[in-house]
């Protein structure tokens, strides 16, 4: 018998697996990967946000600035409600502090409008502070009912001191006027006050998820008991969340206050947190784009329910609601999520079935 060489041997003579051709990158592939599809869009919205009041009218130019009043209220009912795992429904109260700090500091001690915001801020995380102690000891529909109290009892409480707050009559201030050198009209002004105060609030908020905060407060959402045996202090970050929720709404009262110029007790009712929920609701618990959407559809929404049946708006507005969570379980910023991924697949080539070559 002749001895097989070795290049003659089964295994060398057996065929080379066929190699796949790494597929081609697109230039938009290159340029915008899919940790870059959330930047583009953040700077795409703020450019047309510094945009946008130079060609809306004055009108229209306020709702803008609402909505993002809102979105900041939004933003802190997000923090206990869609990272923390609680139920509040009486940050309509913090709104209302907030704006009665900055009114009663504006019209009693003539403060600059300006320094009225950090106090509002620190007025309320104190307060906020202070009440989430008990109240979080609470869970589910007897914190639920326990926070809605504490909005009930805030439009009485605020008609019944009457010689600082103005009673029901509330209290009537002016707006407060741009620089010179800005050379912007009042309505924009105030417009770009609520939009630096909301990118510096989501900013914050950015910084307090990403850190050893956040994470604990995810963990309690997550598991309350998984987070305790990992020693997540529950009830110190429960109520540190409760606390900078409620400073947030605070801050948004106040500027509130800015854009409005007017306080009254009867707009701080009990709807005011029911709507605030349902907002966070619809644009996405747990969510980043979910205040902002959020605000723009506690804004606008009643608004086109009162253009469709004026006899029948609160209607009108919960049909809207419905389909919307209907079409969207997740939220509005579901949705979001859901275009970004199309964009990026979008982005990419696939590789489809026939397009290996065999060697």
């Amino acid at each position: 018998m002749t001895a097989v060489s070795r290049s003659e041997s089964p295994a060398a003579a057996a065929p080379a697996p066929p190699t796949v051709p790494e597929p081609k990158k697109s230039p938009l592939s290159r340029f915008v990967t899919a940790g870059r599809w959330h930047w583009l869009l953040v700077g795409v919205v703020v450019l047309v946000a510094c945009y946008a009041p130079f060609e809306l009218a004055p009108f229209r130019t306020f709702q803008l600035a609402m909505a993002m009043i809102y979105a900041i209220a939004l933003l802190g009912l997000n923090l206990i409600v869609g990272h923390t795992g609680q139920i509040s429904l009486g940050h309509g109260a913090f709104f209302a502090v907030g704006a009665y700090t900055a009114a009663v500091l504006m019209d009693r001690w003539d403060t600059p409008y300006l320094a009225t915001l950090p106090i509002a801020a620190v007025v309320t995380f104190v307060i906020g502070f202070a009440l989430g102690i008990p109240v979080l000891r609470l869970r589910g529909l007897y914190l639920a009912l326990v926070t809605l109290a504490i909005a009930i009892f805030m439009v009485p409480l605020l008609k019944r001191f009457d010689d600082v707050t103005g009673g029901s009559m509330g209290l009537t201030l002016r707006k407060p006027q741009p620089p010179e050198w800005t050379g912007l009209a009042e309505d924009q002004w105030l417009y770009f006050l609520a939009l630096g105060t909301t990118l510096i609030s989501f900013l914050l908020v950015a910084g307090v998820l990403r850190s050893r905060v956040g994470r604990a407060l995810h963990a309690i959402r997550d598991n309350e008991i998984a987070a305790e045996v990992l020693g997540v202090r529950l009830a110190f970050y429960k109520t540190l969340a409760f606390a900078w929720s409620a400073t947030f709404a605070g801050v948004a009262g106040c500027v509130y206050t800015w854009v409005i110029a007017y306080v009254s007790p009867d707009s701080f009712a009990v709807g005011l947190s029911i709507t605030l929920l349902a907002g966070l609701v619809v644009g996405g618990l747990g969510t980043q784009w979910g205040p902002v959407l959020g605000g723009l559809f506690v804004m606008y929404v009643p608004n086109f329910a009162q253009d469709i049946n004026q006899a029948a708006p609160g209607v009108i507005f919960g049909l809207l609601i419905i389909a919307v969570m209907y079409l969207a379980p997740n939220g509005l910023a579901g949705l979001v999520g859901r275009a970004a991924w199309w964009l990026g697949r979008r982005g990419r080539p696939v590789l489809r079935k026939g397009n290996t070559n065999a060697h």
